[in-house]
């Protein structure tokens, strides 16, 4: 059974840091692509950055770029998201997920076939 278990979310304050991990039980996806989306309060989830099978390409969301990284670890079968200079406006569940097939962009959720449960994020202002 493949399970996604996000960690790392909590509450902070505008301009803090969080890491976010991701661990992936299962089966390996050391060749896979990866990502990270989001769904703040009454609004859509969204894709917020996606990493290629061996790190080698990064891409990111416009609302996030020079803020947000992801990385990963092959070894460790886990993804992460570094965020840096966080805003009010990051407040959401930030959710992992594998794309089986593609490179993770475009974002769309249809894409991707493992999700993890969440982790909620708040930042207060």
């Amino acid at each position: 059974q493949v399970q996604l278990v996000e960690s790392g979310g909590g509450l902070v304050q505008a301009g803090d840091s969080l890491r976010l991990s991701c661990v992936a039980s299962g089966r390996r996806f050391s060749s896979n692509a990866m990502a990270w989306f989001r769904r703040a309060p009454g609004k859509e989830r969204e894709w917020v950055a996606a990493i290629s099978w061996n790190g080698g390409s990064k891409y990111y969301a416009t609302s996030v770029k020079g803020r947000f990284t992801i990385s990963r670890d092959n070894g460790k079968n886990t993804v992460f998201l570094q965020m840096n200079d966080m805003k009010p406006e990051d407040t959401a569940v930030y959710y992992c997920a594998v794309d089986l097939v593609g490179s993770g962009v475009p974002g769309l959720e249809s894409k991707f076939d493992y999700w993890g449960q969440g982790t909620q994020v708040t930042v207060s202002s």
